[in-house]
Formats: structure tokens, C-alpha cells, sequence
């Protein structure tokens, strides 16, 4: 028994298809199949196609799937209706001040915060437990962190303060912003934690707040110089600063004291403590934002 081939694959089913017509059957002898098609006539200067054998092929039908060699249209996007895989997100712009809580402290606010302080005054630690901490999803997001994003030609804090560095910590205060703004566009509170100085524009409060908005609430964590250098002592990899430079950086975070700003001094308080005070400060905040 001999069966016919080059039979068209049956079309795909979906909107637009018409009537496919019968489904694929094995022609036997004897019983002719549909009359045969003749082919369209060459182009000029091309050679004939050679004869089909068995059954003819067939051209597409409309809305049937091209047989190989088919110079037709190419396949179509499905309908905006249809479309899978692709979640609208709002964008993220200038952050406003929230609204207050209810309850004590910061309770289900969506709110931005930049935690500042010296190197070793706990401001990670304490940043990620409060935001792990909160009844509402919050991020958190370390400026030290982001610029280590920079593998190759990384500004290392201990080589001093450059052209290069400067250039690096911006950046990085960009993109910590970005990530900001588009957290609490979304429904998503968001902490930063970054040794902001009061002495220094380029590393000022100036930037953050054109890159968060005139919603984020800063707050300072500044514990005794003993405290600091005990911590930093603990830390390895270019995370670990002189005793010297450590020094130098908490002298001159001292000048936040008469900014304004509210002021943390845990120095005798554990990471827990330390968090559930930011909580309450930020509450308080919240109600009466610094100026600054």
C-alpha cells in the first residue's frame, strides 16, 4: 500500500482562521484525491519547477500556514488585549511627603529615608532590621553598595577623595535615587543609608533631595568616637578605615548637631533598640518634617 505525500499541514486555530476543510487522509489506490493544481508559470529567466511527485502541491489557503519556500507576510503581533509577559509599572517621580500614621510610629506609611552617619556607626545594620521589621514591603538600598556595583576601575574610598571618586559617588547617588522613586511608586517604602557630610556640597543633603524629592526624611546615626572605632576595627576589605580617617569623619559629623535634623546617639543601644527609636523618630517626622 502506498500513501500520497506533500499533503499541507493542517493551520494553526485561532481568530481570522476560516473553515480548514477535512482532516488529513491517507489516499489509497483507487481513490483519487482532489484534482491537481497547476502551478504558477515561471518568472522570466528561471527554470521550470521540477514535477511533483505523488499527490500535487497544494498553495496555502488563506490564514494556512506557509509551506517552506512561502514569501509570504510574516506572522502578526497578537492583539494589546492578548499580550502576556509584560506588567506596566507607574514611573517613578519626585518623592512627596507622607501622610501621617495613624497609629505609633510609622505604622503602613510609604515613606522615603536616608539613615546618615559615620563609617562603623551601624547605619546598614540598622537600615536593613527596620525595613525587614515593617508591616508594609520596604527596601533598602546602602549607597557603599551600589558603587561596588563598579567591578573594574572601582574608585576605592581609601585611595582619597578624586575627580574619579567623586564622579563614582554621584552616580551612585543617582541610581539610589532612581531606585527610590520608582520603589515608592509602586507601593514600596525604600531606606538609604550613606555618610552624608554637613560640611560638603558635593556630598550633601542637596543631592539626595533632588534625586528622592522633598519627601525623604533624613535622619542622622551618630554614636561616641569609642563606639565607632570599636566597629570599624571589626570590619575587613576596603570597608575598614584607619583609625585616623575614622576619627576625622565622625569630628566632622559632628556638625550635624544645631542642623535640624533629628539625631540618634546609640552608643549604649543594640540593633533592635536602634531600630525601633529610627521608627518613632521617623514618626515624629513624619508629623513635623525637619527643615533643611
Amino acid at each position: 500500500m502506498q500513501h500520497a505525500v506533500g499533503a499541507p499541514l493542517p493551520p494553526p486555530h485561532g481568530p481570522g482562521i476560516g473553515h480548514v476543510g477535512r482532516p488529513y487522509q491517507a489516499q489509497h489506490a483507487g481513490h483519487p484525491g482532489p484534482p491537481p493544481i497547476s502551478p504558477p508559470p515561471p518568472a522570466p529567466g528561471q527554470a521550470p519547477p521540477p514535477p511533483a511527485q505523488g499527490r500535487p502541491q497544494q498553495l496555502p489557503a488563506p490564514g494556512q500556514a506557509p509551506q517552506p519556500g512561502w514569501s509570504g507576510t510574516g506572522p502578526t503581533p497578537p492583539p494589546a488585549g492578548q499580550a502576556t509577559g509584560h506588567v506596566q509599572l507607574p514611573p517613578g517621580g519626585p518623592v512627596p511627603l507622607p501622610a501621617p500614621p495613624a497609629g505609633s510610629g510609622t505604622g503602613g506609611a510609604t515613606l522615603a529615608v536616608l539613615l546618615i552617619g559615620p563609617a562603623g556607626a551601624g547605619k546598614t545594620t540598622v537600615a536593613k532590621l527596620w525595613a525587614a521589621r515593617r508591616r508594609v514591603p520596604t527596601a533598602h538600598v546602602s549607597l557603599d553598595d551600589v558603587r561596588e556595583w563598579v567591578r573594574s576601575g572601582f574608585a576605592d574610598p581609601q585611595a582619597g577623595w578624586n575627580d574619579h571618586s567623586e564622579a563614582q559617588y554621584r552616580l551612585a547617588r543617582r541610581t539610589c535615587g532612581f531606585a527610590a522613586r520608582n520603589f515608592l511608586a509602586n507601593g514600596i517604602s525604600c531606606i538609604l543609608d550613606d555618610a552624608v557630610f554637613p560640611d560638603r556640597p558635593v556630598v550633601g543633603l542637596g543631592g539626595w533631595k533632588r534625586h528622592v524629592g522633598p519627601g525623604l526624611l533624613p535622619v542622622v546615626l551618630l554614636p561616641g568616637l569609642e563606639i565607632v572605632l570599636e566597629r570599624n576595627a571589626a570590619r575587613s576589605g576596603n570597608r575598614r578605615l584607619s583609625d585616623e580617617e575614622v576619627a576625622r569623619i565622625h569630628g566632622r559629623m559632628a556638625g550635624w548637631y544645631g542642623s535640624g535634623l533629628p539625631i540618634i546617639d546609640n552608643s549604649t543601644y543594640d540593633v533592635e533598640t536602634t531600630a525601633r527609636v529610627l521608627d518613632d523618630v521617623l514618626a515624629r517626622s513624619i508629623a513635623s518634617p525637619p527643615a533643611w
